[in-house]
């Protein structure tokens, strides 16, 4: 508790005084000011919530851009993964429709981090965005992935997410904890969270997926992740490339074969057998489509 006294005389208050008082309190500062003038006393009570300590009421994330996320983070048990959400805050209601998978800076198995080149292309994208659906869209908030660990966030994350809380008080974090087993059923289990931070403490907020179709974006941000986790192992090989010794040279291009089959197998055939499938879908749901619009010209008729 800190007070400030305007007037003073000789430590002792004469009248007419204001007297200002104020307070830490869980969402900002209690201001209060107390004006004295004989026996008469004035309270003017102020609660001020600092930017910080803005929550949301809610997060809706669409399938499509829970389906890239998880992928995302599915593509290796070995390091942690990150990308950036974009969307728009309505209210209280934060609504992601869209991803930018980001490139691993370096391969590090408990933290990510984001270059500026990065953040500005996600804030370029996002611009774009805004102009082709004709909505504001912006960078909205993080994820990243936690291999073999809990879902819970670390004190790096928190940190992490109280920065960039500081430049958009409605920047949300997403953690999916992949590759971890169930104590109960000894099982593999996925979890997520979403969350903010306050005076270094996590807040989580409710999240709801929001059932959509496939949006074009998506579909390409799934591609990508493919063209992205190739660019990786090629940058990587080309740092130990024409090294002096032979058996080194054959272990590297092994290591690096085995890497690219690796993603082969968990990202390309996946997305070809759904590919596929939503193929096959989508002429089933044509030709219902067709039959309806039979029946509709034939009632016309």
């Amino acid at each position: 508790m800190y007070r400030l006294y305007l007037l003073e005389k000789k430590r002792r208050l004469t009248p007419p005084t204001l007297v200002v008082t104020f307070s830490k309190c869980e969402r900002g500062f209690h201001l209060e000011l107390s004006i004295y003038k004989k026996t008469l006393r004035i309270i003017i009570k102020f609660k001020i919530c600092t930017m910080s300590a803005f929550t949301l009421s809610k997060v809706e994330l669409q399938t499509d851009v829970y389906m890239v996320c998880l992928q995302h983070a599915l593509s290796t048990e070995s390091f942690e993964v990150m990308g950036l959400l974009m969307g728009d805050t309505v209210r209280d209601v934060a609504k992601i429709i869209a991803v930018i998978i980001l490139r691993r800076l370096d391969k590090k198995k408990d933290r990510v981090e984001i270059s500026a080149e990065q953040l500005l292309k996600a804030v370029t994208e996002a611009e774009r965005l805004s102009e082709e659906l004709k909505r504001p869209v912006r960078v909205l908030g993080w994820y990243h992935s936690h291999p073999h660990i809990t879902v819970y966030p670390s004190h790096l994350d928190i940190r992490t997410q109280t920065n960039y809380q500081t430049m958009d008080h409605g920047f949300v974090g997403l953690i999916f904890s992949v590759f971890s087993e169930s104590k109960e059923t000894k099982e593999q289990e996925i979890s997520l969270i979403c969350f903010q931070s306050h005076n270094e403490k996590v807040i989580e907020i409710p999240l709801e997926i929001v059932h959509t179709p496939i949006s074009n974006t998506c579909l390409k941000t799934m591609t990508d992740l493919l063209k992205l986790l190739v660019q990786e192992e090629d940058e990587m090989a080309e740092t130990f490339k024409d090294h002096q010794d032979i058996l080194a040279n054959i272990y590297n291009n092994a290591v690096r074969t085995r890497t690219l089959v690796h993603i082969t197998d968990i990202i390309t055939k996946p997305l070809v057998l759904m590919f596929k499938k939503r193929i096959a879908l989508n002429k089933l749901r044509a030709a219902y489509l067709r039959r309806q619009l039979q029946e509709l010209q034939k009632m016309c008729n």
